[in-house]
């Protein structure tokens, strides 16, 4: 492997581990920051293997062996095939559905990429329009309802900080100390944003842009029962 900039010389086996990891990923079809949630890791630790930045060390490995089911001997040397129990180097068949998380989006700290782990999934939702590669997490609290029930279920997609927000969206802000699902919209102040609340006993909150850790995007709003 080349010397890039900020890149390890991996020995030869270890950059062969690399190129099966990259295969992995193309084979299951995932992103980077998908393959990261499955695996519970965070994503900026798979984007510096995958870049030749660290090595893979044993525990990285095993966490691939037993979320996606693969052989340690092909991953680790190269030996047998990716999936010995199918008979065929072939991904295992993907449950179909977006996966619905035990997760409440406005509590606690974690960040979101660590949470979104099969342990965590309670269920599957396959409706007309809802894409079945984002996560689906569950609400709390009233502040925007009637637009969000207290309790209902939102589907999210991670944005860039950087990107370019659609004002007026509702998005999940991700803070220093909290979590909260609300409109963004556009301030006077261009390093600031204002935060909205549908319900009108809730005030409007001025934030600086560089307040924000992450922006999750909300797609789909999903005010119904048969889920919980």
């Amino acid at each position: 492997m080349d010397n890039a900039p900020g890149r390890l010389d991996l020995p030869g086996p270890a950059a062969d581990v690399v190129d099966r990891i990259k295969y992995l990923v193309k084979l299951m079809r995932m992103t980077q920051a998908q393959f990261a949630a499955r695996m519970g890791v965070d994503p900026a630790a798979v984007s510096r293997v995958l870049k030749g930045k660290a090595a893979p060390n044993d525990v990285f490995l095993n966490r691939i062996v037993v979320n996606f089911g693969v052989s340690k001997d092909w991953l680790a040397r190269g030996a047998d095939v990716p999936f010995p129990r199918g008979g065929a180097a072939e991904a295992p068949r993907r449950p179909e559905g977006a996966p619905v998380y035990n997760i409440d989006v406005t509590a606690g700290t974690t960040p979101l990429s660590r949470m979104f782990t099969d342990e965590r999934i309670i269920g599957r939702v396959n409706l007309p329009g809802l894409d079945p590669e984002l996560p689906i997490v569950r609400v709390s609290g009233n502040s925007m309802q009637p637009r969000l029930n207290p309790g209902c279920y939102i589907s999210i997609r991670s944005v860039r900080r950087e990107a370019t927000i659609s004002w007026g969206q509702i998005y999940v802000v991700v803070l220093a100390d909290f979590r909260v699902v609300k409109y963004v919209r556009r301030h006077d102040d261009p390093t600031k944003v204002i935060l909205h609340s549908e319900n009108p006993d809730y005030d409007d909150i001025e934030i600086n842009r560089s307040d924000i850790e992450g922006l999750y995007l909300v797609e789909n709003v999903i005010n119904h029962d048969f889920i919980a």
